[in-house]
């Protein structure tokens, strides 16, 4: 998910992201106003590692679920467009037809690996990704469509220099905001990025490494949508297993019962009372 440039009263867009239609619906009775659909928890959800293993249908499936059951948008990670910039074209059409109305391409090579597993990350050279930037901005039918040119410049070791001149390279190429991504544990390089970058156009942070950095303090920085892209993951999993190994350490739930989500709480959720109206 995403908070939004302007805090908890903000303008609008993303909160942490959840895997699936469920948790978008918390997300979104929790205040945020978008949701982000990320690659690595609908990889984790089935079990796999981020690395391009499923194919572009079932990441557009899981981040269409989430669209049907919100009112807010959903921007979804769309990693490097699931090939060359022809894969990119039929990318935007497919989520333009599901109801998306923002993604977000990297810079990387197909297949990719998540940025925060070791080794290498080689980037696709910038004219190339460039264009794959002005396929998605040609490609997209209308105005109503955002494109989020990600750069994992940072994450590859490269000087800042080359994170500014890529992501003014994508600006050129007709992106609408750019992502800056990076693996340090503190907020310096993108302090920085933000110095050098002077609002061009909008910056997107992912502060999963720096995450003490307050969203007063990222706002009067210079930026418009932070990501806190792993936490409902990671929150879901401690839970899980915290309430499995539970009942199964003391043979009953009744401990648990208090600090659990209520059955009357799920059916909420499903919005089953509109759907029981229906049933005449």
């Amino acid at each position: 998910m995403c908070s939004p440039r302007g805090g908890r009263g903000g303008g609008g867009a993303p909160p942490p992201p959840p895997h699936d239609a469920l948790g978008a619906v918390v997300a979104q009775e929790s205040g945020f106003e978008a949701v982000w659909s990320s690659s690595l928890e609908v990889s984790a959800a089935r079990c796999l590692p981020d690395a391009s293993l499923l194919s572009m249908a079932e990441y557009l499936q899981a981040a269409a679920n989430m669209q049907k059951a919100l009112s807010i948008p959903v921007v979804a990670d769309c990693d490097t467009g699931y090939g060359n910039s022809m894969n990119v074209a039929h990318m935007v059409h497919e989520y333009q037809d599901a109801g998306i109305t923002a993604v977000c391409v990297e810079d990387k090579l197909f297949p990719k690996m998540n940025s925060f597993v070791g080794g290498s990350q080689a980037l696709l050279p910038d004219s190339e990704f460039a264009h794959k930037i002005e396929t998605a901005k040609a490609a997209q039918d209308g105005d109503d469509f955002f494109v989020i040119a990600r750069t994992e410049a940072l994450i590859s070791s490269l000087p800042l220099s080359e994170a500014l001149s890529r992501c003014h390279r994508y600006a050129d190429a007709g992106a609408d905001a750019v992502l800056i991504h990076s693996k340090s544990k503190k907020k310096d390089q993108i302090l920085e990025f933000l110095d050098e970058w002077s609002g061009r156009l909008p910056v997107v942070v992912v502060p999963t490494t720096y995450p003490d950095w307050h969203i007063d303090d990222v706002e009067r920085a210079g930026v418009s949508v932070v990501i806190y892209a792993n936490q409902g993951l990671r929150a879901t999993v401690s839970s899980l297993r915290s309430t499995f190994r539970s009942i199964y350490e003391t043979g009953d739930s009744t401990e648990l019962e208090d600090r659990i989500a209520s059955v009357e709480d799920i059916f909420s959720l499903q919005r089953l009372a509109d759907w029981r109206k229906l049933d005449v």
